[in-house]
């Protein structure tokens, strides 16, 4: 073995005294580096705690969200019309993403986003969260996750289903995607379904993983499942009738409401264009808009029966009596009204049956105007419907002491006031429920329920009888007959107002009748708006509507039929004046 031998006690270096002071200096620095130390401890640990507790929550505790599962909405028989699945969300943290070029390229085409956007959202270093792509589908998610970018994570969310589609859209309406309610039931009963976030406050680590929980949990409250009153499957066939018939009539829109007479449920409410509420890209207004609430329109003839009824209360007329109609024409302060056939006179039957519009503005005439606006405002007409939905117009009812002879003529004909077809298959209830009205409802009723009456009984058994002869061969309306039930009802056509005054060749076509005749169970209205294919009155647009309905839904309702024999459809009905 070789080695080195140094010999310390040779060595001038090692040989000499280390000075004492030298020693002392060196324990000294040392422990004042180690007391400095603990004095720093002792300030950020203690007394400086806050700004440094602080500091750390900002680099790595979050506050998670826990969202509340949106509340279900059911159909009257427990079908789903709208429910909440839970879907992937891509969010970043800036200040952490791996800037590999290849892989970002690869992420902006999975997520269908342009580069430069991508690079944009990026960009905000100073931001701890930014999504990058809310509610994609699974095989995206799983996708993003194997590119295995550092600083891109998962969140889940919850998207809305709607299985009913766009014959349901108007009813049940949608969510954004903060599922907030943006139209329809989610928006009528959004704090309802919404619920109420939890929260979580955790710790976590350079690479988002949560290391530690913080604090205590705040659970989530789902949010309450409601119940319409709707049908699904009155509701889809309604639509699917009155998508048919506009698209026959090559017409700009329709609508069509079907009401329970019994407990004043809304069975269906549709409106033709309408959207898919799961998929909205280039939507339209006239999508959107649920026009048998929100559209006004003048009703034409329908309101003959609500001015019949109203003389028939106050005993100036009966169903036989016979009203003067001067060849179908009739001059009021310099205004000719006329129908559309000459007669020299006509019972108020007839009236009715012919849609006679100098019968209607003579009885009106016999009235005081105070009368008929009272009967109008009875029937809801001038007033929001009470009905828990957004957007529900009032319409358009002047005060009577305004009225001049003309205008309280044509008002008898449905001129010079504005409802919505709602309000007009509400103001309906008064014939079907034997003169009460009743209120409707979009919330699923546990059972019959009380109106206010209007009229007597008898009346309304007396015009119900007039409305069953629109339906038969010589009224206006023999295509809204139906196989095996007895139907009743009344047409209007209107001219559609442009500025001040009315468009020459566009008309609203109007059928709002009931079923069964004698014991009406449900009340279906319909309105074709600007029909262009040859025809236009609500006889030979509206009515085929009504009567496809009226018969599926009573079967789907159980209703016997009250008739055996076949409907005598006639080919050219009898057309019905303004």
């Amino acid at each position: 073995m070789s080695g080195r031998v140094v010999a310390y006690s040779s060595s001038p270096l090692l040989a000499s005294r280390t000075p004492v002071w030298r020693s002392k200096l060196i324990v000294g620095g040392i422990a004042l580096a180690f007391l400095g130390l603990a004095a720093r401890a002792a300030w950020v640990q203690v007394f400086g705690n806050e700004f440094y507790r602080k500091q750390g929550e900002v680099r790595f505790a979050r506050t998670l969200e826990l969202p509340a599962n949106r509340g279900r909405i059911f159909d009257r028989n427990g079908l789903l019309l709208a429910t909440s699945v839970p879907v992937p969300s891509i969010w970043a943290m800036p200040e952490d993403v791996d800037r590999d070029p290849a892989k970002l390229a690869q992420l902006a085409k999975l997520l269908d986003m342009p580069m430069p956007e991508l690079t944009r959202r990026l960009a905000e270093e100073e931001k701890n969260f930014v999504w990058l792509k809310r509610e994609v589908d699974d095989s995206t998610a799983k996708q993003v996750a194997a590119l295995g970018i550092k600083g891109i994570y998962e969140r889940k969310e919850y998207r809305r289903q709607y299985p009913e589609g766009e014959a349901a859209a108007h009813i049940v309406g949608f969510t954004n995607v903060e599922d907030k309610g943006q139209e329809g039931m989610e928006l009528a009963f959004d704090k309802d379904l919404a619920g109420h976030a939890g929260s979580r406050r955790v710790i976590k680590d350079r690479l988002g993983r949560i290391v530690e929980d913080v604090g205590q949990q705040v659970a989530p409250s789902d949010g309450k499942d409601i119940q319409l009153s709707i049908d699904s499957k009155v509701q889809f066939f309604a639509y699917q009738q009155l998508r048919d018939a506009v698209l026959q009539n090559k017409a700009k829109a329709g609508s069509v409401i079907v009401l329970d007479a019994e407990r004043g449920d809304v069975l269906a409410l549709a409106n033709f264009p309408s959207y898919n509420p799961g998929k909205r890209e280039n939507l339209t207004g006239g999508q959107l808009r649920n026009r048998a609430l929100t559209d006004t329109f003048e009703p034409g003839s329908t309101m003959k029966p609500i001015i019949v009824s109203l003389a028939l209360q106050k005993g100036i007329v009966t169903p036989d009596t016979v009203i003067p109609t001067n060849g179908g024409h009739m001059v009021i302060s310099g205004s000719t009204i006329h129908d559309d056939s000459a007669s020299t006179a006509l019972t108020v039957s007839q009236v009715i049956q012919k849609s006679s519009n100098v019968g209607a503005a003579t009885i009106a005439l016999r009235m005081p105007p105070r009368d008929m606006w009272e009967m109008y405002t009875e029937l809801g007409f001038g007033q929001r419907p009470q009905v828990q939905f957004p957007g529900v117009v009032s319409g358009r009812l002047r005060p009577y002491k305004n009225w001049r002879p003309i205008e309280q003529a044509t008002m008898a004909y449905g001129y010079g006031l504005s409802v919505s077809l709602f309000q007009l298959a509400h103001a309906y209830t008064v014939f079907a429920r034997d003169g009460e009205v009743i209120p409707v409802s979009m919330i699923k009723s546990q059972g019959p329920v009380a109106g206010i009456r209007v009229m007597e009984p008898n009346v309304a058994q007396e015009v119900r009888q007039m409305l069953h002869l629109v339906t038969q061969n010589g009224g206006t309306a023999p295509r809204a007959q139906t196989m095996g039930y007895s139907v009743g009802g009344k047409t209007g056509t209107a001219h559609k107002q442009e500025g001040r005054g009315y468009a020459e060749h566009k008309y609203r076509g109007v059928f709002v009748g009931m079923a069964p005749i004698d014991k009406p169970r449900i009340i279906v209205a319909v309105m074709i708006d600007e029909p262009s294919a040859g025809k236009y009155f609500g006889g030979d647009v509206a009515a085929p509507v009504f009567s496809a309905t009226v018969q599926q839904t009573l079967r789907m309702l159980g209703v016997q039929p009250d008739m055996n024999v076949k409907p005598q459809i006639v080919v050219q009905s009898v057309e019905e004046s303004f």
